[in-house]
């Protein structure tokens, strides 16, 4: 619904700034494929609300319109019942438009939203699009249930069972490696401009309202004066808003493809791999000599050398795939990673580092692997959501460090 909304608001010459809630990574690629301009991570769990609004603020900045995908169900949340849509909803004082699967459901949608409605008083549902009626006769006992909520219907979508993008482990497949990307995205389109009243849809948005109370806004600080991030299949999942919050502050970025067995730029101080997908390329990497050499070598001139999810795998000896295939990594930091097991670890984390990291001590964050393994002296102390110890997480050897856990702000 959000790709389609997207392609149609684009097709109609208006620039349409996209943005996530909550940590998924994978969705912002995905957005910003669309949208044809970058996407950020909104997320009320680890931002306070002067951060929020000053992201949103400067994201919406020479757009016509912010439009913001949820996250789960708009009143769903991390386990300490804080991070929902409908948090950011309230927190930026945005209108919602609640997307309700109705494949299902009669007269009773009518009790269901009348639920979401009043549910949060801080919460405004502004429009609703019920999605996948069956029949005519099915969206019309729909509308004459929903017409005494008040609340307007901005168009009944019918089923479509094509209308859906593959996924795997972590979530959905990225836009590269579907065939039929473009497709989807241009039906779905089609669908919205055929079933949606988009001058509606556009008429109940609004100003962003400012904060009455703006705290100074913290940034975390840079890696390094000169940061190379590895960047392409294998290594994809970045939050834009650290790189944006790196280059107010001055540092410089270069980017480079392990895939591509490209070496990381010789006059960096720092290298930062990302997590992404660097178990489906594990023979590829294994094989990347020049890549790995880099890593090497930044080490022996005490660069430091950080990464995160995939980034710690192939920082560590050896990697398992799928298939159970080992593969032998960087080296650099203790223990073996195996995804031929999988165990699924998910949630935000409390974190506390000690190393060298140029961050300070407590950081937030999220954790979403399928992988399992590591070892050696831990990078981080951790918490969940709630406050409950677990596991220490990652490695440190010296200036080398990396875990599964993906930073997003300052606690």
């Amino acid at each position: 619904m959000t790709l389609g909304l997207l392609a149609a608001l684009k097709a109609r010459g208006l620039a349409v700034a996209p943005a996530k809630t909550g940590p998924d990574y994978i969705d912002t690629a995905i957005l910003a494929r669309v949208a044809g301009a970058p996407a950020i991570n909104l997320d009320p769990w680890a931002m306070s609300q002067a951060r929020l609004a000053s992201l949103a603020a400067s994201h919406a900045a020479g757009a016509d319109l912010l439009l913001v995908e949820g996250v789960m169900g708009l009143f769903d949340s991390a386990i300490d019942g804080r991070g929902s849509t409908a948090d950011l909803a309230a927190a930026l004082k945005l209108p919602v438009i609640l997307v309700v699967d109705v494949e299902k459901q009669g007269q009773s949608v009518a009790a269901l939203v009348s639920g979401f409605a009043r549910f949060r008083r801080d919460v405004e549902i502004a429009g609703i699009i019920p999605n996948r009626a069956s029949t005519t006769r099915h969206e019309k006992l729909l509308l004459e249930a929903l017409k005494p909520l008040g609340i307007p219907v901005l168009g009944v979508i019918p089923r479509r069972d094509t209308l859906h993008l593959p996924e795997r482990h972590l979530g959905l497949v990225l836009p590269a490696e579907i065939a039929a990307f473009d497709a989807i995205v241009g039906a779905a389109a089609a669908m919205v401009e055929e079933f949606i009243d988009l001058n509606h849809m556009i008429g109940l948005s609004g100003p962003l309202s400012p904060l009455d109370i703006m705290e100074p806004r913290r940034r975390l600080p840079p890696l390094g004066q000169r940061i190379a991030i590895a960047k392409d299949d294998a290594f994809s999942f970045i939050y834009q808003h650290l790189l944006d919050d790196w280059q107010a502050q001055g540092a410089e970025l270069s980017f480079f493809s392990p895939l591509a067995d490209e070496y990381a730029s010789t006059d960096s101080n720092a290298i930062l791999l990302p997590g992404g997908y660097p178990e489906l390329h594990a023979a590829r990497l294994a094989g990347a000599s020049r890549f790995l050499s880099s890593l090497t070598a930044a080490r022996d001139r005490d660069a430091l050398i950080y990464g995160e999810c995939g980034g710690y795998m192939v920082l560590g000896e050896e990697m398992t795939d799928k298939s159970g295939k080992p593969y032998k990594m960087a080296g650099l930091l203790p223990g073996k990673t195996d995804i031929s097991r999988p165990k699924r670890a998910l949630g935000y984390r409390r974190l506390r580092h000690t190393g060298e990291l140029p961050w300070p001590r407590d950081l937030l964050g999220h954790e979403f692997h399928y992988s399992s393994g590591g070892g050696g002296n831990p990078l981080f102390e951790v918490t969940d959501a709630a406050g409950e110890p677990l596991p220490p997480m990652g490695a440190v050897v010296g200036r080398v460090m990396g875990s599964y856990a993906h930073v997003i702000d300052i606690a």
